[in-house]
């Protein structure tokens, strides 16, 4: 039934995916949002995977590529880290990711960025990533890095693409059309790098105040309405001139 709704989807809302290729001569920003234990790694948490998914393992793969290969050029790279105190939760989602705990760190797989010099870690307290980078001296960690590192395109990849990460890339987006991250120029969210929950009407219907989350299904409506909020969604990303030496 998820099958056929979400074919039915693709009818009604197309998306268009580019190949995008990025380039040398293009100053290029990775930005990983929300890849840790409490929403990527079996029984983590109230919002870890419960078995392994091939969704949330390819987005891993991806990003681990992505980040070795922009590390190796020593390019800029942003991680996000959902970290909430226990007296700060989001409604209505159970307690998740708190300050201190596992939960709130990196993947195995991307651990070995926080030693990295040229990667910035931000733990932010929202669904947002924009926002959860405001202090309070009305600084943004997000705003400083993008022109500190004169980061002209921002590839943008993690977990869940319907939520955190379409938060972020709209707000990035508004941000940008209102002169506030020059000299950034385009968004691209790079589809096989992101990832969302699954939660069916199956298990929803039995569950009480819970609303299903179809994977396949609501990981297409984020991309699709971070498109149509003007950022690129890539099928693949042409790392040519990116490739190790």
């Amino acid at each position: 039934m998820v099958l056929q709704t979400l074919d039915l989807l693709k009818m009604e809302i197309p998306l268009e995916e580019e190949s995008v290729v990025l380039s040398e001569d293009v100053k290029t920003g990775l930005v990983l949002v929300d890849i840790i234990n409490g929403f990527c790694t079996v029984g983590a948490g109230n919002l870890a995977p419960t078995e392994p998914n091939r969704q949330i393992s390819e987005m891993i793969d991806e990003s681990a590529r992505l980040a070795t290969l922009f590390c190796e050029k020593k390019w800029p790279v942003l991680a996000f880290l959902d970290s909430h105190h226990p007296d700060k939760l989001e409604h209505p989602y159970p307690p998740h990711c708190i300050t201190g705990t596992d939960e709130s760190n990196l993947v195995p797989a991307l651990q070995w960025l926080e030693k990295e010099p040229n990667v910035k870690i931000r733990r932010k307290d929202c669904y947002d990533g924009y926002m959860g980078s405001f202090e309070e001296d009305g600084s943004n960690v997000f705003v400083d890095w993008v022109k500190t590192n004169h980061i002209q395109v921002l590839l943008v990849v993690g977990i869940c693409t319907d939520i955190c990460v379409l938060d972020f890339v709209c707000s990035t987006l508004s941000a940008k059309n209102r002169g506030f991250l020059t000299p950034l120029e385009d968004v691209v969210l790079y589809s096989r790098g992101c990832a969302t929950f699954d939660f069916p009407v199956s298990v929803a219907r039995n569950t009480k105040d819970a609303i299903a989350h179809p994977q396949e299904l609501m990981h297409h409506v984020g991309l699709y309405m971070a498109k149509g909020r003007g950022a690129k969604v890539a099928r693949e990303v042409s790392l040519g001139a990116l490739k190790s030496t």
